[in-house]
């Protein structure tokens, strides 16, 4: 399949290599072209620096951090692992304005300056929209890019995405080993392993099995992933090639219900519902094609294609209602549903580099193709063959209820097929070495035909989407950048999964995101980056009831996030590193919805959202470091009726480096052994906090 594409306009959305970064023309202040190909991939393999100084998430062509029009924060390999990120849950806790739902305990669901997204993410800047759990051990970086980005990234992205920076094949030998125990019969391990094989071609593969248990009883799962990539360099292009499988089998636990508004006061470690058939399995096959053509004079040409299949299923037997006034009893629910998905993607892109006097412009122009075809079934689940729900007591939340899951009256099951044309030019134009102006527009044809199997009903709708970003950026000094930027992004009716087209959402025209910000980045010193942004965030073509005719919809519906953001990383001394943020948001209803009243509060927008690691190294061979997490009180869903409580966590570890390449690392989560409610699925699935946990890694890097 990908043999078919590639000939397509040649192209990428993906991180540039690091061949790129050397080649690439700078600003009159930029550095970068000094450094040859080989030092900056040495860099980039070994360094242990909190701050990176580029990124091409953002803007697709490679870009010091402090020249992009909008707030972005990166999660560098240093803080992965010192953090010892493994999952995106874990790793937007040190993103400012961003927070993760529990989302029903099988995916990553996060919001995004209010907006709730399964959605907006990307593997190398090419989407990856299936629901499941992702994993790091083949990532590099993860970029957190916020405010609607439709000009890069296409439809959804209307709070802002999350970009993972995949490991690839490198012309240096690297070779590492990871083996992790700790709390909950933890057990895990991952091996990286990178050889070059001439002066122009070089392997990768990443490995990683882990089999864990949680501090929730009866709650457990097994995961693995296998990812090869090869790298070649032909003269003067660029070949890169990879494959992956991820299988991910675990218990799905979806926590514990609300009493009287607030979550239940049941043990946070009982399982609730039958974790026997409560289970997720999710299989991930891909493989992409990367070609990157430079002429030497100012011209790159990219491909990037990428094919996926996900093949998930989850059932479940969850808590379907809060406990009663008398704090006696509450309902169980249950459902299973399976979605088969293949996706096809194609991005190509032409970059023109020149400088005429003062003025330097980077022009971009490409195009994207993709096609995803999805099959899903939903069946009900029947306790004792008879009812869709149960009653169980609080005293005894754990079940055994035989459950017999068949398709209900209205349990879909689709055929949907989406497919993407779209066309999309940019410009960045230094004026000088004071001001940057940035300018794009993208044009999507977005067309989605569904089958209706139960009925037969055969429905499609097309939309074309015409998505603007304009900024400007000031340099007042080679450390200190302002900047104002105004994005508009789109989210077609169907919503983020497009399995389902219904004749009144196929006459639905797509919500509507714009977002304006200004800004603040500067280079404190050569180590450390301290950020600032304000934004004002506009949803708008969102449903209501019609104020004439309950029975019909008008799209008046209107919500506003507004807020600030400020972030640090870096290094304050040589021996102390930094990564933290803070939110500032409100997420209102301004014009009632389908789902919310006129006034109420998006679900899990804390007013406020902060954290701060820093690592310390004491002695030549030791570091320690100590964290914190906390997040506001927040409203478990949008009609505001269930509050979680605010809380604050303390994390800590300890690093010990060892001769030959061996380091050990100690990370302790919830110091104090708080009890706190990080998130929730809705009024009902409310997710504890984990008490203090250890994790225990030794690694080898020779």
């Amino acid at each position: 399949m990908l043999s078919l594409i590639f000939p397509l306009l040649l192209a990428s959305a993906s991180q540039d290599s690091a061949t790129a970064i050397a080649r690439r023309p700078a600003s009159p202040r930029d550095s970068l072209q000094a450094l040859s190909a080989v030092k900056v991939r040495a860099a980039a393999a070994r360094t242990t620096s909190y701050r990176p100084a580029i990124t091409s998430s953002a803007t697709r062509t490679l870009t010091p951090l402090r020249e992009v029009p909008q707030s972005v924060t990166v999660l560098s390999a240093p803080v992965l692992a010192d953090l010892n990120i493994q999952s995106m849950a874990k790793a937007v806790e040190y993103v400012p304005g961003i927070t993760m739902g529990q989302g029903e305990g099988h995916r990553d669901a996060p919001t995004i300056r209010g907006q709730s997204t399964t959605a907006d993410f990307f593997i190398d800047g090419v989407r990856d929209d299936a629901q499941y759990l992702r994993d790091t051990y083949n990532v590099d970086q993860v970029d957190a890019i916020k405010g609607a980005n439709a000009t890069v990234f296409g439809r959804g992205g209307g709070g802002g995405v999350i970009n993972r920076v995949s490991k690839r094949a490198e012309f240096q030998a690297l070779r590492s080993a990871r083996v992790e125990t700790g709390s909950w019969n933890q057990r895990r391990t991952v091996l990286d392993l990178n050889q070059p094989f001439t002066a122009t071609s070089a392997g990768r593969l990443n490995l990683m099995y882990e089999q864990s248990d949680s501090f929730r009883r009866g709650m457990g799962f097994e995961k693995w992933g296998v990812n090869p990539t090869a790298s070649l360099m032909l003269g003067r292009t660029l070949v890169r090639a990879g494959l992956e499988r991820y299988v991910d089998r675990r218990t799905v636990d979806r926590g514990v219900p609300s009493a009287n508004g607030r979550p239940s006061t049941l043990d946070s470690r009982t399982f609730v519902g039958n974790p026997a058939e409560s289970r997720a399995a999710m299989t991930v096959d891909g493989a992409q094609l990367q070609v990157e053509f430079d002429n030497g004079h100012g011209v790159t040409l990219r491909s990037h294609s990428r094919a996926f299949r996900y093949d998930k299923f989850y059932q479940n037997v969850f808590a379907s209602s809060a406990v009663s006034p008398a704090g006696t009893q509450f309902s169980l629910g249950a459902y299973s549903d399976a979605v088969d998905r293949r996706s096809v993607f194609t991005q190509n892109d032409a970059q023109f580099r020149a400088q005429y006097g003062g003025i330097t412009s980077t022009l971009l122009v490409g195009t994207e193709l993709s096609r995803q075809h999805s099959d899903q079934w939903r069946l009900t689940g029947y306790f004792n063959n008879t009812a869709t729900s149960s009653t169980v007591s609080v005293t005894a939340p754990t079940v055994s209820t035989p459950v017999t899951f068949r398709a209900g009256a209205t349990d879909p099951s689709n055929d949907a097929t989406a497919t993407v044309a779209a066309v999309f030019v940019q410009e960045q134009l230094h004026l000088g070495p004071y001001i940057q102006l940035v300018g794009g527009v993208r044009q999507d044809r977005f067309t989605i035909s569904v089958l209706n199997r139960r009925t037969g009903a055969e429905l499609s709708r097309t939309d074309h989407l015409v998505s603007p970003r304009a900024g400007v950026v000031i340099t007042p000094s080679a450390s200190l950048s302002l900047y104002g930027s105004h994005s508009v992004s789109y989210l077609p009716s169907t919503g983020d999964q497009f399995t389902a087209l219904s004749a009144t959402m196929q006459t639905l025209t797509p919500e509507r995101f714009r977002n304006h910000e200004v800004g603040m980045k500067w280079d404190a010193r050569p180590e450390l980056s301290l950020t600032a942004a304000y934004f004002a965030l506009d949803r708008t073509n969102t449903t209501a009831p019609d104020p004439s005719d309950a029975t019909r919809l008008v799209q008046t519906g209107h919500q506003r996030t507004t807020g600030a953001e400020f972030g640090m990383q870096g290094s304050l001394l040589s021996r102390w590193l930094v990564m933290g943020g803070v939110a500032v948001q409100q997420a209102r209803i301004i014009s009632r919805t389908s789902a919310a009243r006129l006034g109420a509060t998006a679900p899990l927008v804390p007013h406020t959202t902060a954290s701060l690691w820093n690592k310390v190294r004491m002695l030549s061979r030791v570091s320690l470091g100590v964290g914190m997490v906390h997040q506001a009180r927040r409203y478990a869903a949008i009609d505001n009726s269930v509050e979680l409580p605010a809380f604050t966590r303390l994390d800590a570890a300890a690093f010990l480096t060892l001769p030959r390449g061996v380091s050990a690392q100690l990370n302790v989560e919830n110091v104090a052994n708080r009890l706190y409610y990080g998130t929730s699925h809705g009024n009902n699935n409310i997710m504890p906090g984990a008490p203090r946990t250890y994790r225990l890694t030794l690694a080898v890097t020779p």
